[in-house]
């Protein structure tokens, strides 16, 4: 296996490739896990320093079944599926997932009488299983809504999911299965030829039979590369609140707004963290790194959170964030084949790539064989089994054999989030490492708790120097 993030890229036919999957999002590393199925050179490249560095880690972390998708799309079809190959794929690789179940609370008459066509609207994406529950058994069910609450559409099956474990699981598997990973790499150019187009990067040229767009917010630059314009990506702000632990018992279920006139709204629901997040805004902007949150947006939020569970507003607030969705002005994804080009792009998926991934990338597949690929006979993949960060399952400063066989488990260094010395170590010795801290929080929690590190900050510090001068 092969993971590169500084030096020149190989040279020769080492630099010879027969797909290049670029963009290691949760979709791109899904894609070139499917491809590691196959006896193929594939490699994966990524303009930032780690896998899922975009949209995959700051999003609302919910595992869609797809019954609100518009009946007939693409993107309806593919949650559907993805919904019931993740759900299977995290219980073999460790993916913490808690299946919740979703309300969508009504709170006037009008959203209240379109709950049933929202029922029909998930029965016709293939989900029977939604019911329309009066007021009396939503109160039943979620204490501490606020007064107003009318009716509710209960979409059982609709689960919180780690984002971060997800993308870096499908990372790892395709590493480990064989493929290439180039990160700090950002494809700069592309010069279209046959049989190779050549991909010129500040590391280096790469070689590749076929490319993958999953460039996410940057496909249609991606595209443009190639000459093609057929979509223009909007980055769609959605700012989120994360309240602290403590607020978990405040709600059981995700609890989602009925569509209206005015758009979605925002929704609440636990984490798998064992935290409660509040959000998110949906403003569309110019500046595809506009990742920072402001006053009115987060303002705005409360505002809402307010009405919907009033005492979360009590609880401390641990974190703000944003992410950016790749909106296109079609509510649909953008995937397509261009096999005169050998050239497949995977764009506009916006907040459900993290539900669809699985189905998206056997669809990719699909298409690449349409252009013309041949991906030979299916192999096993390497397994893998990810490190479980869910509040809800087992950790290991709890396990009190794994602390008496390696004592490191039993040294916790972040105390908010029950991080140890063993679990930071460990992150440094996989086939991923983590580049700095961020990354190490996505691996751990560690630093993710109520202090935001600045309990664990320093001794972190000291451990990425020791653990991180390895890391390729």
């Amino acid at each position: 296996m092969s993971v590169t993030r500084t030096g020149p890229l190989p040279a020769g036919p080492a630099a010879e490739y027969d797909v290049v999957v670029v963009g290691a999002g949760v979709v791109g590393c899904a894609v070139a896990r499917a491809l590691a199925r196959h006896p193929l050179r594939v490699a994966l490249v990524e303009a930032a320093n780690d896998v899922g560095e975009g949209t995959s880690k700051a999003n609302t972390a919910i595992l869609h079944t797809g019954f609100d998708a518009a009946p007939g799309t693409l993107e309806a079809r593919l949650v559907r599926e993805g919904h019931r190959m993740l759900t299977a794929y995290a219980r073999e690789s460790g993916i913490p997932v808690e299946p919740l179940g979703a309300l969508l609370v009504a709170w006037d008459d009008d959203q209240r009488a379109a709950l049933p066509g929202l029922a029909e609207k998930a029965a016709r994406n293939g989900h029977h299983r939604t019911r329309v529950i009066g007021g009396d058994e939503l109160r039943r069910r979620e204490p501490h809504l606020g007064p107003g609450a009318l009716a509710a559409l209960d979409v059982p099956g609709e689960s919180v999911i780690c984002p971060w474990t997800t993308t870096l699981a499908y990372a790892t598997q395709a590493v480990r299965s064989g493929v290439d990973l180039h990160l700090n790499c950002r494809v700069d150019g592309v010069v279209p030829g046959e049989p190779w187009h050549r991909l010129v990067t500040p590391r280096g040229a790469l070689r590749a039979r076929y490319l993958v767009n999953a460039c996410g917010l940057h496909a249609d630059a991606f595209d443009a590369l190639l000459g093609r314009h057929d979509f223009t990506v909007t980055p769609r702000r959605g700012q989120l609140l994360v309240f602290d632990s403590l607020a978990r018992d405040l709600v059981r279920h995700i609890l989602l707004p009925v569509p209206g006139r005015l758009g979605k709204g925002v929704l609440i629901t636990p984490t798998v963290f064992g935290n409660v997040m509040l959000g998110p805004t949906a403003e569309d902007l110019g500046d595809k790194a506009a990742t920072g949150t402001t006053a009115e947006g987060l303002a705005g939020l409360r505002a809402q959170g307010a009405r919907v569970l009033p005492a979360l507003l009590d609880e401390e607030v641990t974190a703000v964030y944003a992410g950016l969705r790749a909106a296109t002005g079609q509510e649909d994804y953008r995937c397509a084949a261009h096999p005169r080009q050998r050239y497949v792009t995977a764009g506009g998926i916006r907040s459900t790539g993290l539900s669809s991934s699985l189905a998206l990338a056997e669809h990719v597949l699909g298409l690449l064989a349409d252009c013309g690929l041949d991906p030979g006979p299916e192999r096993a993949l390497a397994p893998v089994r990810m490190p479980n960060l869910g509040a809800a399952f087992p950790r290991p400063y709890r396990d009190a054999g794994l602390v008496a066989r390696d004592p490191e488990y039993g040294t916790i260094v972040c105390h908010c989030e029950r991080v140890t010395r063993g679990e930071i170590r460990d992150a440094f010795a996989s086939a991923i490492p983590p580049a700095g801290l961020d990354g190490l929080r996505r691996r751990t929690r560690a630093r993710a708790g109520r202090c935001q590190g600045n309990h664990c900050g320093a001794e972190l510090r000291v451990l990425l120097a020791r653990y991180g001068t390895g890391a390729p």
